[in-house]
């Protein structure tokens, strides 16, 4: 059983061009590659030519996976969003308790997540601990460092 996950558009688009990329220059590539390796010989002593099947291998395995996430990839209205909780897809800025430090961060699907952006993943445990409070709420979140309290200054979109 596979897991539904949200998409922005930008992110929905970008996994379908990538999709898109691997099924035809990526396999243009990979062909010409394995015929490469076949003109070159004797294909039972070819390790260039094993190299280039495993690859394909290895490539045909990644679109697969690539498909089956879009077949469960769902783009998520923000418009219809409720903005008093933290949810996928909030901007949140959140406030460290001990120190004061503020950050400001986007609740994304994993493949989406890009730390130097502020993009988080969903799953990450800062957005878990996160996920459903409102602005003014505290969240104690445990990460590798030990507990940490956030408190939620703005949630936007």
């Amino acid at each position: 059983m596979t897991d539904v996950t949200y998409y922005t558009e930008e992110g929905l688009e970008k996994l379908r061009a990538e999709v898109k990329y691997l099924t035809t220059t990526g396999r243009q590539l990979i062909s010409k590659a394995i015929a490469e390796a076949r003109d070159k010989g004797d294909l039972s002593e070819n390790a260039e030519y094993d190299a280039a099947k495993e690859a394909q291998g290895l490539h045909e395995a990644k679109i697969s996976k690539l498909k089956n996430t879009l077949a469960n990839a769902r783009l998520i209205d923000e418009s219809k969003m409720d903005l008093t909780k933290v949810l996928a897809l909030s901007i949140v800025k959140i406030k460290n308790v001990k120190n004061g430090a503020t950050m400001t961060y986007q609740l994304v699907a994993e493949t989406e997540a890009d730390l130097k952006t502020g993009k988080i993943s969903v799953k990450s445990p800062i957005a878990q601990g996160l996920l459903g409070k409102s602005v003014g709420e505290f969240a104690e979140i445990e990460v590798p460092a030990g507990k940490m309290q956030f408190e939620v200054l703005e949630i936007s979109r």
